[in-house]
């Protein structure tokens, strides 16, 4: 224990909870930050300051020091040997591949730097498949894409410091949307660390609040049980990201490695590894009752539905209970959206029909000042499973839902009562809760049916659906004039080309985007039947998501069709994967709205702005009438066919070409930019302020 003596050494001992030798913490798994905890969910709540690096490293020394197994001469009787499987020595950098290997990872994306050059060394003898993206965002996204699909970890890897730092938005996206995600950084000797480095970042600093875990690795010996814990925490409780730092010194080492089991995993991780977290059966049967009390329930369920994998068992509850879903965002497909009891999804721009059922029906007004005049009640029971009641979900969070009883059963105890409060907060795992809920109604039906409410929901389905129009407004704009030239009833609506792609495809694609109104429009115009189907950065609100996450999607469902849909801004911002989809042949496709402008900011502009434009022209100023960039020259140029599509006429034959395409393929449509996306509840508004028509 270099550097401790005396009382400094007692105090530290007392803070990692030793005490006359013996740690009574069990080793709390984290080689960065001291004092800390998890909550139920998996999520990592740090307690006090960062320990310096000279204690973290000493630690990490005497940790590795007490967890490897003794030599066969000096084990008793009584201290049987370790189960653990002893490996032969070798460098760090192999120990790691093989560790990932031990996992069961099939790829990574990964791009290489002085600092992870090792690694990819290794790499180039494993049966891992590799794949090169052309920056790490792009990279990082695709195993995100690669993770939501599978619903198991994602594996990406840049090296120190720019190449860390360029992995931030993924794992901060993987973090706000519960995604399984492990990210690997190269890091400079250890010897250098916090002497400014070439390329030296402190990625676990950087990180600390948007991962559930991360780990500075100081010892090849520690490699196996890092890699393995990091897996186990990334994938279960809540998902989400976890980062490894690998210093270069490490990967140069040789250790023999000590390849430890699941369970002795799960045993080391004190305060991590909880019992069975099961709603209370008291709860449950709370809920049971209140269903048969109420008259106007709605089930809101979100992304937690889709991570434990319990859309069988919600579509078995709704039907047995006879009440109609609404989904979040990251929901969607949870529920089938074809199916009669289906709301679709609710929010800012969710179905009017559904924001009415939760919240009941107001009278719209045009200031918020002005008083709520309800005209018809939403929901007296509200079942809130597997959500965080998101503010874009929500708007006005007293006002969401005033009128009802919440029930709010989640995986993360930290979510119960955050943004709005529950009548009755349950703690519990999704899945097994709905299984014993529907083995509750099994074993006692439930008699009572809800007529008149579905009748009522049923009212406003044929008063406010999706819906869209070509004013006169959309094909006189500027930007129509200059491209249809006096055909102006050739116009393109961005909700036909989703509309047209749902038909075409039967609904069996998978779809992802960027962010923005193409993000909306997709989720309205595309009814999803299976989780997993749509993949979007929810939570964050990530551009430059769509395509990289497409091609991870693709890899790792390559007979499905992925597409991402897109705008001209968002789509722009990881191009150049273009050339990681032609290099890796990766046949994913993507269908690039192309308004010119940042669709969303403008829609916000003109509602809030009078129209002034803060920047929100993507196109060449100089030269309006022509496309900018023109993206049938870029994409060609990656060796990647793409056509562009004017006229509503071509609209068909160009996405059964696209479709047919056994590459990726990339369709760029010209829309207007002065189409709103409806139905709009501005940000910290209500139902009464919804504008839906």
């Amino acid at each position: 224990m270099a550097g401790f003596c005396g009382r400094g050494r007692r105090k530290w001992r007392r803070r990692r909870g030793l005490l006359n030798g013996k740690d009574l913490n069990k080793n709390p798994r984290l080689e960065m930050a001291a004092g800390f905890c998890f909550n139920p969910a998996g999520r990592r709540i740090t307690t006090k300051k960062h320990m310096s690096k000279t204690t973290v490293q000493s630690a990490s020394a005497e940790r590795a020091r007490r967890e490897r197994p003794a030599p066969a001469a000096q084990r008793t009787e009584t201290s049987p040997a370790r189960r653990a499987e002893v490996g032969p020595a070798m460098f760090g950098r192999d120990i790691l591949v093989q560790a990932l290997e031990r996992e069961g990872v099939e790829v990574i994306f990964a791009y290489p730097g002085g600092a992870s050059m090792e690694i990819h060394q290794a790499l180039t003898k494993s049966k891992i498949r590799t794949i090169l993206p052309r920056h790490e965002q792009g990279g990082s996204f695709a195993a995100e894409g690669y993770a939501r699909a599978l619903g198991k970890a994602g594996v990406c890897m840049g090296t120190s410091g720019p190449g860390a730092t360029n992995l931030v938005t993924a794992i901060a996206d993987a973090f706000m949307d519960s995604c399984p995600l492990v990210a690997i950084t190269g890091q400079v000797n250890q010897n250098m660390i916090g002497r400014g480095a070439f390329q030296e970042t402190d990625i676990i600093g950087v990180t600390l609040p948007i991962v559930k875990h991360s780990y500075l690795v100081t010892d090849a010996a520690d490699i196996p049980r890092i890699v393995k814990e990091a897996f186990y925490i990334a994938q279960t409780g809540r998902p989400g990201p976890v980062v490894i730092d690998v210093p270069k010194n490490v990967q140069q080492q040789k250790a023999q490695p000590v390849w430890p089991t699941l369970e002795e995993t799960r045993k080391g991780l004190r305060g991590y590894t909880q019992p069975d977290l099961k709603a209370d059966e008291v709860a449950l049967n709370e809920i049971v009752g209140l269903i048969e009390k109420s008259e106007r329930p709605v089930l809101y369920c979100g992304g937690g539905i889709i991570s434990s994998g319990a859309a069988d068992e919600l579509r078995k509850f709704a039907e047995a209970a006879d009440i109609p879903v609404a989904t979040t965002i990251m929901g969607l497909g949870a529920f089938p959206e074809t199916h009669p009891l289906s709301l679709r999804w609710l929010g800012m721009h969710g179905a009017a029909f559904a924001n009415w059922a939760v919240n009941g029906e107001y009278r719209q007004r045009d200031n918020p000042a002005e008083p709520m005049v309800k005209i018809k009640d939403g929901a007296d029971l509200l079942l809130a499973f597997g959500v965080r009641f998101d503010d874009r979900v929500t708007g006005k969070f007293e006002e969401f839902c005033k009128n009802g009883t919440i029930v709010h059963l989640d995986i993360d105890a930290s979510e119960l009562n955050k943004n709005r409060k529950a009548h009755l907060p349950v703690v519990g795992d999704i899945k097994d809760a709905l299984a014993r809920l529907n083995a509750m109604i099994a074993k006692r039906p439930l008699h009572k049916k809800h007529g008149p409410w579905l009748e009522q929901i049923g009212e406003w389905k044929k008063k406010a659906p999706f819906a869209y129009s070509v004013t006169p407004e959309i094909a006189g704009s500027d930007h129509m004039r200059n491209h249809l030239k006096g055909q102006e009833d050739q116009v393109i609506l961005p909700q036909m080309v989703i509309e047209m792609l749902y038909e075409l495809t039967q609904g069996e694609a998978y779809i992802t985007t960027g962010v923005g109104q193409h993000q909306m429009w997709s989720g309205q115009w595309y009814k999803y039947k299976y989780p997993r189907q749509f993949i979007t950065s929810a939570g964050l609100g990530a551009m430059g998501f769509g395509f990289p996450a497409a091609l991870g999607i693709k890899t790792a469902l390559p007979d499905r069709e992925v597409i991402d849909i897109d705008g001209d801004g968002s789509f722009l911002m990881n191009v150049q994967e273009l050339a990681t989809a032609h290099v890796e042949k990766i046949a994913a496709k993507a269908i690039i709205l192309n308004n010119q402008h940042l669709g969303m900011v403008v829609q916000w502009e003109d509602k809030f702005y009078a129209g002034n434009r803060g920047h929100t022209y993507l196109g060449d100023p100089d030269h309006r009438t022509e496309i900018y960039p023109d993206y049938v020259r870029v994409c060609n140029s990656f060796n990647v066919p793409c056509e562009r599509v004017i006229y509503r006429r071509d609209l068909r034959a160009a996405l059964q070409r696209m479709l047919a395409a056994k590459t990726a393929y990339v369709l760029d449509v010209v829309t207007p930019y002065t189409e709103h996306v409806l139905p709009f509840i501005p940000a910290g508004r209500t139902v009464a302020d919804m504008i839906w028509k």
